[in-house]
């Protein structure tokens, strides 16, 4: 997976993406992402540190079936809040 990390004025901003799918654009009905190079580029990632990053992040975006299934599986995310965008998924992580 990649990770990215960013310093913002409200806390640590984190991207996660599985890496086959940067580049790419997913719909469903009316909502569209498209997985930039310039948002979720970054470096890669094992699942320890996925998560140690989702576990100091303030907010997260998280997209692809492996990105979200960790997030899933360490309980980041809910499945009902989980977006299914056709060929992948997608969930925003906000700790407040």
């Amino acid at each position: 997976m990649i990770l990215n990390e960013r310093d913002t004025d409200e806390g640590l901003l984190v991207s996660v993406c599985d890496p086959d799918i940067i580049g790419e654009t997913f719909e469903n009905g009316p909502v569209s992402l498209t997985v930039n190079e310039e948002f979720y580029g970054g470096e890669t990632a094992t699942e320890d540190e996925i998560v140690d990053s989702l576990t100091r992040c303030s907010v997260a975006n998280i997209v692809g079936d492996d990105a979200v299934s960790v997030a899933l599986e360490h309980g980041f995310v809910d499945e009902e809040n989980v977006l299914d965008l056709g060929e992948t998924r997608h969930a925003q992580l906000l700790w407040m």
